[in-house]
């Protein structure tokens, strides 16, 4: 597929980008040239190939779902550097 300018101007213009009258040309030919390899993409055999979800087939570590104390609430505040009714105080950041 061959992009000519008048596609490579209004692409450009749909993008929000500015491209000088004389790169048309070049931008045309790297949009033809993306275009061209995505066609070779979709010659590529995949039947059969399970979809990836990462590049390497890892698991993220799990911790066990049990049950822990609760009602900590003092030990928790006790870090904070201002705690007000049970809370974290923080200051005010929007007016």
């Amino acid at each position: 597929m061959s992009i000519d300018k008048d596609t490579a101007r209004r692409a450009a213009h749909l993008a929000r980008i500015e491209v000088a009258e004389e790169e048309l040309d070049h931008l045309a030919q790297e949009l033809s040239g993306i275009l061209d390899f995505m066609e070779q993409l979709n010659e590529v055999d995949v039947e059969g190939v399970e979809p990836m979800t990462s590049v390497t087939p890892m698991r993220l570590k799990r911790r066990v779902d049990v049950v822990t104390e609760g009602d900590i609430q003092e030990k928790i505040l006790a870090n904070a550097p201002d705690a007000r009714e049970g809370f974290f105080a923080v200051p005010k950041v929007v007016e």
